[in-house]
């Protein structure tokens, strides 16, 4: 039984237990390279594909795109506006140098079913509309884990309110312990431990083309260790810039990975250190413990 279920003291909060270890944010990002957003009425549950209330076909075929064509889906829905009419949808592909967003709108879901999503994982256009702007993705999925909703909410709130067209509510993306956590496309940016007194500093910097190195979790595009030293990089030469530095050299050897990327001109190597901690729980309903990846920098020059 996980701690969140024991009746005696206050519940479990992962994110709670998160802060009070300190546990830094950098290179906990999911990897993921290619997302379909599908905005849906009614409630997620546990799993949000799984159990949300979701037309038995299109179920299957994102069921399908996530197993067989490595596509992510999440669900997505207004903050505090029901869906109704016709649904938005988004597909992007976190291109290392190129990322993009494309979108559509359904009249019924259902239609999701005549679109080809099969080349997404490898960049292929499925042939919607190009779209321009950021898309806040702020996870409030409650029923996955208390965090994403406790965090969560209020942040979509008051991104909501600062920039409307641009917030979704959106179901389990990873990371629940670094609530509240946003991920921002076309980019594949994950943030955590946002506030909703980070709302308008952190929309406004996004739609500037800036970062928010404070809350930045890493670039899904990268393995976990190159997330963190891109952005010991970043904070080195102090450059907030979201389009991504290119990576041009990667070597990992047992628990060191060598990143070279290109800055301006300039190469630059970055020794980054990976080791899993403690066993302990990570999520507020896990039902047993399991050690986290944490990083460490172990230098960074100019080559």
């Amino acid at each position: 039984m996980s701690r969140s279920e024991t009746a005696a003291g206050p519940p479990f909060r992962c994110s709670g237990a998160s802060l009070e270890l300190a546990e830094p944010l950098e290179g906990s990002a999911s990897t993921v390279r290619a997302f379909l957003l599908v905005e849906t009425a009614g409630p997620w549950g546990v799993d949000a594909v799984r159990d949300g209330r979701i037309d038995e076909d299109v179920r299957r075929r994102l069921l399908d795109l996530e197993r067989v064509h490595r596509v992510r889906p999440l669900l997505i829905r207004r903050h505090g506006r029901p869906a109704a009419g016709p649904r938005r949808v988004f597909a992007a592909y976190v291109d290392r140098s190129a990322p993009w967003v494309e979108t559509g709108m359904l009249g019924d879901v259902r239609e999701l079913l005549e679109v080809d999503l099969t080349g997404l994982a490898e960049g292929r256009s499925p042939g919607l509309t190009t779209h321009e702007d950021p898309v806040y993705l702020v996870c409030t999925h409650g029923r996955h884990d208390a965090c994403c909703a406790e965090q969560g909410r209020p942040l979509a709130a008051a991104l909501d309110a600062v920039a409307p067209e641009q917030t979704w509510e959106v179901s389990h993306i990873g990371g629940d312990r670094f609530a509240a956590n946003v991920l921002v496309l076309p980019h594949g940016l994950y943030y955590g431990r946002l506030t909703p007194s980070d709302a308008i500093p952190f929309a406004r910097a996004h739609d500037e083309g800036r970062l928010d190195l404070e809350h930045l979790r890493g670039r899904s595009s990268y393995p976990f260790a190159v997330q963190a030293a891109e952005i010991y990089l970043r904070r080195h030469l102090d450059d907030h810039r979201a389009d991504p530095l290119p990576l041009e050299a990667l070597q990992r050897e047992g628990t060191e990975t060598s990143a070279g990327f290109l800055v301006d001109g300039t190469r630059w190597e970055v020794r980054v250190h990976t080791e899993r901690g403690e066993p302990r729980q990570l999520t507020c309903r896990a039902a047993s413990v399991s050690p986290g990846l944490s990083h460490r920098l172990l230098g960074l020059r100019e080559v």
